[in-house]
């Protein structure tokens, strides 16, 4: 489906109906495409999304398939943090 952009402004829910069904659109201004609204395919996102934090060092691969094991809080020594802050609070 081609649409120019006033057409694309004044009935967006056209568009996005078009795109749900499956549906590509093209976007037109003055008659040459400028953009292209399509629908995105759910696994594959997730598996690029997953890919490009891993490129950029914000997440590591899993190493072994299945479940990560259970969490276990780890008991926290000293004074409580809320103490520490009480104090800084107060000197100022």
């Amino acid at each position: 489906m081609r649409m120019g952009l006033r057409e694309a402004n004044q009935r967006f829910s056209k568009a996005v109906k078009a795109v749900k069904a499956g549906e590509e659109v093209v976007l037109t201004d003055r008659g040459q495409p400028i953009a292209v609204i399509k629908p995105v395919r759910a696994g594959r996102r997730q598996a690029d999304a997953i890919r490009k934090m891993v490129a950029a060092g914000l997440l590591r691969p899993a190493t072994r398939p299945g479940r990560m094991p259970a969490f276990k809080a780890r008991p926290i020594r000293g004074r409580p943090i809320s103490h520490t802050i009480s104090e800084e609070r107060n000197a100022r």
